[in-house]
């Protein structure tokens, strides 16, 4: 009869584990729904302007209780455009919260 409940019993943990992740991953969904108060455009660099050079800059702030920005790990985009990006999004504001989230942005820039 031990033998018989020990699916059962490796059945109900996973589905109890699963459920403690689906509530996790809803959390962080609403972590993104906190709204900018103000952006600041990124200064161009010069030689990427030269060069024409257009893209897109994804980061991630980690943003505190009172919305200013702590920290911005970079995710991609090209090397010359990241440094503008980070300087921008550290003067960014989102509105205050409770707890600090990480909001993820992406920075885009066009020569023109």
């Amino acid at each position: 009869m031990r033998l018989r409940t020990l699916p059962l019993a490796l059945s109900l943990s996973t589905a109890l584990i699963a459920a403690g992740s689906l509530s996790f991953a809803q959390q962080e969904k609403s972590d993104n729904e906190r709204k900018v108060v103000n952006r600041v455009m990124p200064d161009y660099p010069e030689i990427a302007r030269t060069m024409h050079l257009a893209g897109v800059v994804k980061v991630e702030a980690t943003v505190g209780t009172n919305g200013s920005v702590k920290s911005v790990d970079v995710k991609g985009g090209h090397p010359l455009l990241v440094k503008a990006a980070q300087d921008a999004v550290f003067k960014w504001k989102w509105a205050a919260a409770s707890h600090e989230t990480k909001e993820s942005v992406e920075v885009r820039f066009a020569p023109n």
